[in-house]
């Protein structure tokens, strides 16, 4: 079996063969996609008790993926981590020296990223947040806003049965109480960070319709997803990806989900909006300066 390509790399290379392996070396391959540092840490040995296998499984692993066994996957690892994956974001800067106009340039990128999105994907997606009879969001760090704001959205016509992961209360109590049915939003782009991989493994273990808003198909979010709704957060030459695609997305899924509820969508939106002026929650017109 020919090596993974230079330009993927082992852990992507594992994303995208995952759902062709035995059911131990799928196993073995998400323990290893979740604890990849201990992989560059630990003894195979060491590695193979903490996930509860045999250490030859990790060798068969590394062969599937088309390494001469574990040590060739293991340097390759340890490579990737020498490439900047403590630093994603200062990388950046490295790579892209700061240039003049750089304001034009972002705004440049992300407006050709949104002409990428996909109005037929986001579509298919609201259906599914249509129908079912709870949605859980979930974002962490750099993505909480986004979630944030999609759970903001669709509480305003669904304000019962919408649900921010971690919002109340630790996350893994939420994920606990996931059923099947649930619709999950899962928000993530690269780096991955550790709950939301945990919280896309979870809903597909327990049977709920998927929905990533991601980069890239490789994405752990998008794993088994039924919807993969994409944003391109690379381009963009700022230190930092960037994440209008996924707040756009975010916004016209909302606005779909709202136009499939009709005119009960609409009438609890009204109701909202009544609740919210007899709480004053905004500044009435006349008290507004001329």
């Amino acid at each position: 079996m020919p090596r993974a390509p230079a330009a993927e790399t082992p852990i992507e290379a594992l994303r995208r063969a995952l759902p062709g392996l035995p059911p131990r070396l799928q196993a073995a391959g998400r323990f290893l996609a979740l604890h990849d540092f201990d992989a560059v840490t630990r003894s195979m040995r060491d590695l193979a008790a903490a996930a509860g296998t045999h250490p030859a499984t990790f060798t068969r692993l590394a062969q599937a993926l088309g390494y001469t066994g574990w040590e060739a996957l293991r340097d390759a690892l340890i490579e990737l981590r020498r490439g900047g994956s403590e630093t994603p974001f200062s990388g950046r800067v490295r790579a892209r020296p700061a240039p003049s106009g750089l304001a034009a340039k972002m705004l440049a990128a992300d407006a050709a990223g949104l002409s990428r999105a996909e109005p037929g994907a986001i579509a298919a997606a609201a259906r599914a947040l249509h129908a079912a009879p709870r949605i859980w969001v979930a974002g962490f760090r750099s993505c909480r806003g986004v979630a944030q704001l999609l759970h903001y959205q669709l509480r305003l016509f669904r304000p019962d049965g919408v649900r921010l992961v971690g919002g109340a209360g630790p996350e893994d109590l939420d994920i606990g109480a996931l059923r099947p049915q649930d619709a999950v939003v899962l928000v993530s782009f690269a780096p991955y960070s550790r709950p939301i991989v945990l919280t896309a493994r979870m809903a597909q273990a327990s049977g709920c319709i998927v929905i990533a808003i991601a980069d890239s198909p490789q994405a752990p979010v998008a794993e088994g997803a039924a919807h993969l709704l994409r944003f391109d957060a690379a381009t963009s030459p700022g230190f930092f990806p960037s994440l209008t695609g996924a707040l756009a997305i975010a916004q016209a899924l909302a606005a779909e989900t709202f136009s499939l509820g009709g005119e009960a969508a609409l009438v609890r939106l009204r109701e909202t909006e009544a609740r919210l002026a007899a709480l004053a929650e905004y500044v009435p017109d006349k008290e507004l300066p001329a």
